[in-house]
């Protein structure tokens, strides 16, 4: 019989969980609809669960802005809005900035050639125009100079964030021009960084993500646009 043995905590992924995973990227792609109804039965078949975990986990999205959850009418994909985006952009633009500062201060090496791997992988997908590639890899990008930041207050707050405008990104389909535009943004993103220029960096992140907002806010004020007459 074992005595004095050291716990050892045995973790699994609760279900709830994995459904929070496999959902959002598909509210964040647009495959469930902003504005629709959740079809909760169609995904329990999907995904071959019952209801009990599925609406645990639209409890979560709910938190996270993404889901909203009425009272006898069931859940609903959250509508992009203007005003939300004015309001979360700069917010988030701020924490972006604050992260590249502090990560230049204790940044490893090998973190800096990881960046540099996943910014070679991004050039390759926007060469071919591979936006999902694209898009998948640069989030890794800004999580990665997140995490070099080495504060786990500034983490959790920016990732809450740039969960409810990562949809928002992805619905706005770049013009060649922006899509270029933020190449080249991420481009200095990558020199401050390796040259550990805190300032810089920080400057550039924060102007990256002003560039988003502007392009996003486009994007929706043209979806409001009433068609011309036929």
């Amino acid at each position: 019989m074992m005595q004095n043995a050291p716990a050892q905590a045995i973790t699994r992924k609760s279900l709830h969980q994995e459904l929070v995973d496999r959902l959002q990227p598909l509210i964040i792609s647009g495959e469930l609809t902003p504005g629709s109804k959740v079809p909760e039965k169609l995904l329990c078949t999907r995904f071959g669960v019952s209801r009990t975990p599925l609406r645990e986990a639209l409890k979560v999205l709910a938190s996270d802005g993404l889901i909203r959850l009425e009272p006898n009418r069931g859940a609903w994909v959250t509508l992009v809005t203007i005003s939300e985006v004015e309001e979360v952009f700069p917010v988030l633009g701020a924490l972006e900035a604050l992260s590249g500062e502090l990560a230049c201060k204790s940044i490893t090496t090998d973190e800096i050639n990881a960046v540099r791997r996943l910014h070679a992988q991004m050039i390759e997908s926007y060469e071919t125009r591979d936006l999902d590639s694209y898009f998948a890899i640069n989030q890794k990008i800004h999580r990665a100079i997140l995490l070099a930041a080495r504060n786990d207050t500034l983490t959790t707050s920016c990732q809450a964030l740039s969960l409810r405008m990562q949809r928002a990104r992805y619905l706005a389909n770049m013009t060649e021009g922006r899509w270029y535009a933020a190449v080249q943004e991420h481009e200095n993103i990558l020199k401050f960084l390796i040259d550990k220029d805190g300032r810089r960096l920080a400057r550039t992140l924060l102007d990256h993500m002003e560039s988003k907002r502007v392009s996003v806010v486009q994007w929706l004020e043209a979806q409001n646009e009433p068609s011309e007459p036929m």
